[in-house]
């Protein structure tokens, strides 16, 4: 496998969980890839998004970027409970949790493979 692959393998698992941290380093990475970069430049750009504490922005921004992958075909309880969660204050561990399973579960049950390989959802 090329570095060039592993690059953009490593990103498909990470692009939730860089944006959920945060979008200042999801940005930077996005322009990182399009030049010509190492693995080593992307990890380590990878591993400072994990390691900056989210924001209620952040964390939300997430929730709704993965939620696009539902909304068209959501049933209208899942579009009301997303409301619901989208609405809820993130001041709480358990509310990112909640919205996390939400997602998961909407993922297996839409198969929807790229978000079930996100390193985010299986926190």
């Amino acid at each position: 496998m090329t570095e060039r692959r592993k690059m953009e393998e490593r990103w498909r698992t990470e692009k939730y969980l860089v944006m959920y941290h945060s979008q200042k380093h999801y940005e930077q990475i996005r322009e990182t890839l399009k030049s010509d970069c190492r693995l080593a430049d992307v990890e380590r750009l990878i591993t400072e998004a994990k390691n900056t504490p989210p924001t209620p922005g952040s964390m939300m921004n997430a929730f709704q970027h993965m939620w696009g992958y539902f909304k068209k075909q959501a049933t209208p309880e899942e579009r009301e409970k997303y409301s619901r969660l989208q609405q809820m204050e993130s001041d709480s561990g358990q509310t990112e949790k909640e919205r996390l399973e939400f997602i998961r579960s909407l993922a297996e049950k839409y198969e929807v493979g790229y978000l079930l390989e996100s390193s985010l959802l299986e926190m």
